[in-house]
């Protein structure tokens, strides 16, 4: 069954009323964090031989030997399936056929819309079908509210503005920046805009911004090097796009400004949330070498590449590599 966006926080609560879950999408994070939770309600633990079989692409050909099986310690098995492809379509089949309760959690990152594995967990009546895909926007904002909230640590609205500048697209690294927040603001905790940016400001994202950055204000060799950087410590091209655009959207604020007659530096100061220290050389660069109307030019293209990259099957890595060189030359309009 496909289970709607809307109704996926109820169907993993409920997680032991299904006989199998199919997680699917690109964000490989989330894939593993809703596994993790489904596998934990049901077997009420991670890492138990006895009550959890994890099974690897190597190990595929065990599922309907580890899917029938019996627990020899009482309570419900789980079956954790990683790295699975469409191969595991007639396995699963023979699976399901048995009654039994065993629950069958399956990652499955990269499949495609015509995926025979999709299609078989969408139509069975006893099987989820969940889409992971990465979260942007409003459901970002609230996810990592909540996460706060739930360590009984608050954040400042102009802190939040800026984090969201700043996080990847994966929710691995999400869920690593809010516990390292958590962390620094310990129980109870306030975190400011000094606080967040103390704290995060120096993470692997800031080898993604150091690219941005570097990229518009025309250094090629530096832009390469940070995003080879941020791309190893697990950026995505879409968390990419996010950053170029994020930029490029105060670049315009301040060029529109300026151009409207108010002072550089005035106008420099008036963004909310306020340019980082470090940054400000660089931005000054890029509003030198970049006019009002390349700004806006530049930013359509980028929509359009993070558009590109959501595609199946899109070479998203050489998308990425491709747009940050564009940005290093001179844009005419």
């Amino acid at each position: 069954m496909k289970i709607e966006a809307r109704n996926i926080g109820r169907a993993l609560s409920d997680a032991g009323t299904w006989r199998a879950i199919l997680l699917h999408g690109e964000d490989t994070g989330l894939i593993r964090e809703r596994a993790a939770q489904a596998v934990r309600l049901v077997a009420e633990t991670l890492d138990d031989p006895f009550r959890v079989s994890q099974l690897d692409r190597e190990t595929h050909d065990r599922l309907e030997e580890e899917g029938t099986a019996l627990s020899l310690i009482g309570g419900r098995r789980v079956v954790w399936v990683r790295s699975s492809t469409d191969a595991l379509t007639p396995m699963l089949t023979r699976a399901l056929e048995v009654s039994t309760d065993t629950l069958i959690v399956i990652e499955a990152p990269g499949l495609t819309s015509r995926s025979t594995l999709r299609a078989f967990a969408e139509r069975h009546k006893e099987m989820a079908s969940i889409a992971c895909y990465p979260e942007e926007g409003r459901a970002l904002s609230q996810t990592v509210t909540d996460a706060l909230s739930q360590a009984a640590v608050s954040i400042d609205r102009d802190a939040l503005t800026w984090l969201m500048g700043r996080l990847g697209a994966d929710r691995s690294g999400v869920r690593g920046e809010i516990e390292k927040l958590v962390l620094y603001a310990g129980p109870n905790g306030r975190l400011d805009l000094d606080a967040v940016q103390d704290c995060v400001g120096d993470a692997g994202g800031s080898s993604l911004e150091d690219a941005v950055f570097a990229a518009l204000s025309g250094h090629r060799a530096e832009a390469d090097q940070a995003l080879e950087r941020a791309l190893a410590d697990g950026a995505n091209p879409v968390a990419v796009a996010r950053a170029v655009l994020s930029v490029l959207t105060r670049l315009q604020k301040v060029a529109l400004a300026v151009k409207a007659g108010q002072g550089r530096a005035e106008a420099m100061k008036a963004l909310k949330p306020p340019i980082f220290f470090k940054r400000t050389a660089a931005f000054n660069q890029a509003l030198d070498r970049w006019s009002v109307a390349a700004l806006s030019r530049a930013a359509r293209e980028t929509q359009a590449f993070e558009l590109a990259c959501k595609q199946s099957g899109a070479p998203d890595l050489a998308l990425c590599r491709r747009h940050i060189s564009a940005l290093c030359g001179i844009w005419k309009v």
